[in-house]
Formats: C-alpha cells, sequence, structure tokens
C-alpha cells in the first residue's frame, strides 16, 4: 500500500508512539482514518505530515491549543498576508515567553549556586543553609 501506513507505521515514521496518535484524534488535532473492510485503519501521507507538524511545534514549545490555531492558520490560502503576520505574531509571542522562562530560570540558577557556595562543609541539617533558605518567606 503506498502512501498508507497502519497506526504503528505512522507512529513509527513520525517519531511518536501510538498513545499520542490516539490522543491527538481524540483531542482533534489529527482525524481518525476510516477502518476498511480488514478492520484496519490506514493513515494517508497528509495524516503523517500533520502528526509530524504537531510533533514539531510540541517541540518548539507550542501548546496543544497554540497547535490547533497554527493548525488553522495553516490551512489558510496561499496569499494570505492576514495570515502569515498572525503566525509570525504567535512565534514571537512563544519567543518572549520562552526568554522569560530562561531568565526565570537563571534566577533560580543563581540563587542555588549562591546556596551551595554557602555550603562548604558538614553541618548538621538544622544549620544548613539551603534547608534554612527553603524554609524561608519571600
Amino acid at each position: 500500500m503506498n502512501g498508507l501506513f497502519t497506526i504503528g507505521e505512522l507512529a513509527r515514521r513520525a517519531g511518536v508512539n501510538l498513545q499520542t496518535i490516539r490522543y491527538y484524534e481524540r483531542r482533534k488535532l489529527l482525524f481518525p482514518a476510516e477502518r476498511k473492510a480488514s478492520g484496519y485503519r490506514f493513515y494517508d501521507e497528509g495524516a503523517l505530515k500533520r502528526l509530524v507538524f504537531i510533533r514539531r511545534a510540541k517541540e518548539l514549545g507550542f501548546t496543544l491549543e497554540e497547535i490547533r490555531e497554527l493548525l488553522g492558520l495553516r490551512v489558510e490560502p496561499a496569499s494570505s498576508k492576514e495570515a502569515c503576520e498572525r503566525v509570525k505574531s504567535k512565534a514571537r509571542a512563544k519567543m518572549k515567553s520562552i526568554e522569560n522562562r530562561i531568565a526565570a530560570l537563571e534566577s533560580v540558577r543563581k540563587i542555588l549556586k549562591d546556596l551551595l557556595n554557602c555550603c562548604d562543609k558538614r553541618r548538621p541539617t538544622e544549620e544548613c543553609p539551603i534547608l534554612r533558605a527553603m524554609e524561608e518567606k519571600r
């Protein structure tokens, strides 16, 4: 069957597991294939492309709801400048969100590094600067 895949083959080619495909079908991000007379479902190249798109968008940090919106924009006419600008706007917003998370993680990293520097010798746990810092209100 050229260009048609069982769910197992689709999962393998897209780099996801079977449960992920079924989950995306339940969330209506991926359309379930119709059953053939044999009882098997066969997915086409379009399903593979859509699944790869979803997986890649997840890797870039987009939520499933954001991916749903991107998929909706993806089917707009190729000449739609508005759709292109909306995609770009969503990508900018995701970049800002990631930059904010990185800044927050850098702050946590600095705090932990400072705490580790305070903890240069063995002490009873009631004197541990790391545990004390976690007890403090901010």
